[in-house]
């Protein structure tokens, strides 16, 4: 996820302890390991509203989906990755170039 390596984490191992001391150091990770906790319950608390807001009908909706590149993804490029043709490119859709004006560019 954050394509990192074992070098930049001793790295940022000991700048940590540098920064906090040997003494502050476990004190400073429990705060940041309950704060992430507390992010997590309160993303997946809006997730669950919204998807209650929104009724039974959106129940299988995925948060992730509203993202303009997964939604294009999504209903535009599928069917092709079902079939096993390899992807198209954005220029093309349905088959079909988009139009071209060139007064435009």
């Amino acid at each position: 996820m954050f394509n990192i390596g074992v070098f930049e984490v001793v790295v940022l191992g000991v700048l940590a302890l540098l920064i906090f001391g040997p003494d502050q150091l476990p004190k400073a990770a429990g705060q940041a390991g309950r704060m992430l906790r507390q992010l997590r319950r309160m993303a997946d608390t809006a997730k669950d509203d919204l998807r209650q807001g929104l009724g039974p009908e959106f129940k299988d909706l995925d948060v992730q989906d509203l993202h303009p590149r997964r939604f294009v993804q999504k209903h535009f490029w599928d069917d092709e990755e079902d079939q096993g043709k390899p992807k198209r490119r954005a220029s093309v859709l349905n088959g079909k170039r988009p139009p071209f004006d060139d007064e435009a560019t």
